[in-house]
């Protein structure tokens, strides 16, 4: 099993960055995780629609065939040991699972449409590299629920 988290653009934040990278590589601990960004795409005469396909074809692309979890508002919100275990049952099943975080414009309706799950951080809408942070945690406190640390309490 392998954890995709595929991303819209970079961290522009250097703090924020640094806290990303932090927390993805306390995650590679625990999960085969693959990260990818994927160029932005620019609003061009207001075609928000053509900005979110395009994003969305290259998410796609990142993501391969990996059963697709979208991270939107809307989506399952589960309890960090919930979701340890959700992770766990993935890894149990040796499937690959593809979280995708959209841009500033969320997600393409057609990634939602394929998500074998979606998945809500909060009822909040969150910038996207702050929503990148959270699944970063998340999924290193999945990993030290799981081996019973003492990170999780």
């Amino acid at each position: 099993m392998r954890l995709i988290v595929a991303v819209v653009g970079k961290p522009k934040h250097e703090s924020l960055g640094a806290a990303i990278r932090d927390y993805e590589d306390r995650a590679r601990r625990y999960w085969p995780l693959h990260v990818f960004e994927v160029r932005n795409e620019p609003v061009r005469a207001g075609n928000i629609e053509l900005t979110l396909e395009r994003e969305g074809e290259r998410l796609a692309a990142a993501v391969g065939g990996a059963g697709l979890v979208t991270c939107e508002v809307g989506g399952r919100r589960m309890s960090s040991p919930e979701f340890a275990t959700w992770v766990r049952q993935r890894r149990e099943a040796a499937t690959d699972v593809a979280f995708v975080i959209g841009g500033a414009h969320g997600l393409a309706d057609e990634l939602s449409t394929r998500a074998v799950a979606r998945l809500s951080f909060s009822s909040w809408t969150l910038p996207h590299e702050l929503a990148r942070l959270v699944l970063a945690e998340q999924l290193y406190r999945a990993g030290t629920i799981l081996r019973g640390e003492p990170y999780h309490k």
